[in-house]
């Protein structure tokens, strides 16, 4: 092969892996994908999943019951900057997601996995601290729930499902 030639194809490779790693990273600044809602697991190209005991982010809710129809406030504190996010409510029996976000912050947006607003992410790449929702439960009864977060620090690192304390379900049988 020509030298001319082999600069040709390895210019046109560098530009095809460029393209493709551009596309994807543009396509999930803007949030989570629909197929991230079952495991909250970010779809990106050779991620490494770090350790859930190196984490520096926590999920906190001023509540440690509820009633079904409550309104609980809930907040994510890091002590590092990360860019995106997946949140959740599941119940503790069977890991189902579970109520809706009302209040989201500025840079998020709601996502329906199951149901409209059950799920929120990154609405944007800019860099993340401190955030805060309101999540409503549903009026029927559903049990004990966590909250959970997935967190992208950059597109190469992430934390999958840390989870907040047990919030109990007030009120059953």
């Amino acid at each position: 092969m020509e030298e001319s030639s082999r600069a040709h194809v390895v210019l046109a490779g560098w530009a095809c892996t460029t393209l493709c790693l551009f596309s994807c990273a543009a396509a999930y600044s803007h949030g989570a994908s629909l197929s991230a809602c079952s495991d909250m697991m970010p779809r990106h190209l050779r991620v490494q999943l770090h350790s859930l005991s190196n984490n520096y982010l926590t999920v906190h809710t001023n509540m440690s019951s509820y009633f079904p129809g409550d309104k609980v406030p809930v907040t994510v504190r890091s002590t590092m900057d990360f860019m995106g996010f997946l949140l959740q409510a599941r119940r503790v029996a069977n890991d189902e997601i579970a109520g809706t976000f009302i209040i989201i912050p500025p840079g998020s947006k709601l996502l329906t996995c199951f149901e409209d607003g059950d799920t929120v992410t990154h609405s944007d790449k800019s860099l993340k601290r401190n955030l805060s929702f309101v999540w409503k439960a549903p009026a029927q009864p559903i049990g004990d729930i966590k909250f959970f977060i997935s967190v992208v620090q950059s597109y190469f690192v992430y934390w999958t499902k840390i989870e907040s304390a047990l919030v109990a379900q007030r009120g059953q049988n």
